[in-house]
């Protein structure tokens, strides 16, 4: 009996023994690896967008009529004059046609002569009542109908003259050839072009810029721009135009940006470096993803660099067509955690996911 009790003590003093231990050991949670980013200010000016010299005004010459194409005494680079023949098709079906033309005008004249005289004469005869009112009446009629036809024989005559002209294609300005679209010998339809004249004197730079570009895009934004060949070698520019929306494919947006007296180094088709000029601000962007909202306010998870523990802290944003920008709450040089941001605790110890695993 006594045996038994013995060891029915001894049972429950290892059960309490083992209960004791259980409340005293406490749930240890793991380091967490998070993804994150050390916010540095940039200056917009250290952005360089990259593009090239192209002239603000060309066109494309093409001519209005069809037919085949027998000179073109022009070629890439070569300099034109205002009013210069460039090019020119066989004339001989619009001439065929401007002889037609003339032809039927003068039929025409001569049925308007005819009737007019007939005209004239039932009128004489009608005062001598040798005739009818009915008579002049028809005579008047057909008066009037070769005065018509003679007005549209006219018409026609102009406009086969005008298609006649219209052999020899002439620039519009004067300036140089930048591109050639037809050959000797070549059919070429209305419209079609054949090649491109610009103005060399007045030139801009294009450039096509990213949705990251650090600063809103405005008409008048100060630019320098340099060669990529002669760095040395910079002008001050604008920007002039915008384009209204970005290339479905690149998502870019292109810009022009006129020079101010560029110099004739900048030549058209010259690669140039465009970036902002001084005295633009710096900014400080954070990623979408690292911004939790909570109340109509934005925070950011910082991670404390000596505890490696997070902290959840409020921050002042502004969001523009460039991204997010920071405002105030927090210094350049904090780091912030960039994912998993709706799954940690405040005072959660993390590892950097950069960072060697111990």
């Amino acid at each position: 009996m006594m045996a038994r009790a013995l060891a029915l003590g001894g049972l429950l003093a290892s059960a309490l023994l083992l209960s004791g231990c259980k409340q005293g050991t406490k749930t240890v949670e793991p380091v967490r690896p998070v993804l994150s980013v050390v916010l540095k200010p940039t200056s917009p000016g250290a952005t360089v967008a990259v593009g090239t010299v192209q002239p603000r005004y060309q066109t494309n010459l093409g001519f209005r009529v069809l037919g085949r194409l027998i000179a073109r005494p022009v070629n890439v680079g070569d300099m034109v004059r205002e009013g210069q023949m460039v090019a020119a098709i066989d004339p001989t079906a619009l001439e065929l046609a401007m002889h037609a033309a003339r032809a039927d005008l003068a039929k025409a004249q001569a049925a308007l002569e005819n009737a007019s005289s007939t005209e004239e004469r039932k009128k004489m005869l009608l005062k001598s009542d040798a005739t009818t009112k009915q008579t002049l009446d028809d005579a008047e009629q057909v008066r009037a109908g070769a005065q018509a036809s003679m007005a549209r024989a006219q018409a026609n005559l102009t406009k086969a003259t005008e298609q006649f002209d219209h052999a020899q294609l002439k620039a519009d300005f004067a300036g140089v050839v930048t591109a050639v679209s037809a050959n000797v010998g070549q059919v070429v339809s209305p419209g079609e072009t054949v090649m491109t004249v610009a103005r060399p004197d007045i030139r801009e730079a294009v450039v096509d810029v990213g949705e990251d570009f650090p600063v809103p895009l405005t008409v008048g934004l100060p630019f320098t721009v340099s060669l990529q060949l002669l760095p040395a070698i910079q002008v001050q520019g604008q920007i002039r135009e915008i384009a209204p929306q970005a290339d479905q494919v690149t998502r870019m947006r292109r810009i022009r940006i006129a020079l101010n007296a560029p110099p004739e180094s900048f030549r058209l088709g010259s690669t140039i470096s465009a970036r902002l000029s001084h005295g633009e601000p710096l900014v400080v962007q954070v990623p979408a993803s690292a911004v939790l909202t909570q109340d109509g306010n934005s925070f950011v998870w910082t991670i404390e660099p000596h505890t490696q523990t997070v902290s959840l802290r409020k921050v002042d944003l502004s969001e523009d067509e460039h991204g997010i920008r920071l405002n105030g709450g927090l210094e350049p040089g904090a780091r912030i955690v960039t994912a998993g941001i709706h799954s940690l605790k405040q005072g959660q110890q993390v590892r950097i996911q950069q960072d060697p695993i111990p």
